[in-house]
């Protein structure tokens, strides 16, 4: 079955029973349809020498902007990947919130919205949730791929990555680390059991003691989460997802974003750049993933222990500065 087919299938089966924004890879076909109708009819009027590329004989390109993907094209999939990240983040959030809130505040969130979700239903919730993310982050690639296959162009690949620095890259998530920690937090209860085939298709590797969190759905969409810091190359602790999608141990973060833990990453200045991507202001609408916390201190609960003894050594030693440097600015010395 081609992908857009199946893609179709999907989202018509989860529309009916909620209404969730997806992509429209009919209708963005049949506009980059229109556009090489377009090319194809401006080429033959135009000379061979100006309408074809040498990387491409035969083949037709957009000069410079083209009014059918500049004024339709990339607005309406920009809306719709907007509309999607938007989507999948909050009820994202929500279904976590609802799993790590304790005492009255659970009780109170339960009220709230009405219902009462067993464990079975909050994996399947996750689960969908996940399957969601991927399929839809798979449509946005395919049809930026269709893009610029038609147009002999780098423009799809730029507008990915203009995407991403707007944050509507649905990947770059960090509720996806999140979902995927915490269904498989859940699977770790005896309660659970009977629910645990749902997730054979998600698991945490550790390859020469480097962790992994994958998640591969319909046999052929793979998705690799690496969880090994890339600022103290160990495995992280404390994991925090900043804006831009790349995930580090706190400590490491408030390092690089020279703040300490006292004032934390809010206090970021704005032009703070990610050590991995170099993407500014990235730090103070950063995330704690406590799932991803959970799941990590199961799965290696030595390591955990150990780091946690010398986090903690850390963390007093960085909070005994912070405050010894107040106190002498107050008292100006």
């Amino acid at each position: 079955m081609k992908f857009t087919k199946k893609y179709e299938t999907y989202m018509r089966g989860i529309r009916m029973e909620e209404e969730l924004p997806g992509v429209g890879l009919k209708r963005l076909k049949k506009m980059l349809k229109k556009c090489r109708s377009e090319l194809a009819s401006h080429h033959q009027t135009a000379s061979s020498a100006a309408a074809t590329t040498a990387d491409a004989p035969g083949g037709v390109r957009c000069a410079g902007h083209c009014s059918v993907c500049d004024g339709s094209f990339f607005p309406s999939l920009l809306d719709e990947m907007s509309a999607v990240v938007g989507c999948f983040n909050e009820k994202a959030k929500k279904l976590l919130e609802l799993h790590l809130a304790s005492g009255f505040k659970k009780y109170a969130m339960w009220f709230t919205n009405r219902c009462h979700k067993g464990h079975g239903q909050l994996i399947q919730q996750g689960k969908d949730l996940v399957t969601y993310a991927i399929i839809n982050a798979v449509a946005m690639r395919k049809i930026l791929k269709k893009y610029d296959k038609i147009h002999y162009s780098k423009q799809g690949q730029e507008f990915k990555a203009q995407a991403q620095s707007l944050h509507i890259e649905i990947l770059q998530s960090p509720w996806l680390s999140e979902l995927m920690a915490f269904y498989m937090n859940l699977r770790r209860s005896k309660k659970n059991e009977a629910g645990m085939e749902l997730f054979r298709d998600c698991t945490l590797t550790f390859d020469n003691d480097q962790p992994t969190l994958s998640c591969n759905l319909f046999d052929s969409m793979r998705v690799d989460i690496s969880l090994t810091c890339s600022i103290c190359l160990d495995t992280m602790f404390d994991p925090v997802s900043l804006s831009c999608g790349h995930i580090f141990c706190y400590l490491c973060c408030c390092s690089a974003a020279s703040v300490t833990i006292v004032d934390g990453l809010k206090s970021a200045h704005h032009k703070s750049k990610c050590p991995l991507c170099r993407q500014a202001g990235v730090f103070p609408n950063s995330v704690h993933l406590d799932e991803l916390n959970m799941l990590l201190s199961y799965s290696c609960p030595e390591y955990w222990e150990k780091r946690m003894q010398l986090e903690r050594v850390e963390r007093v030693r960085l909070a005994k500065e912070h405050w010894e440097s107040q106190c002498r600015a107050f008292l100006g010395i």
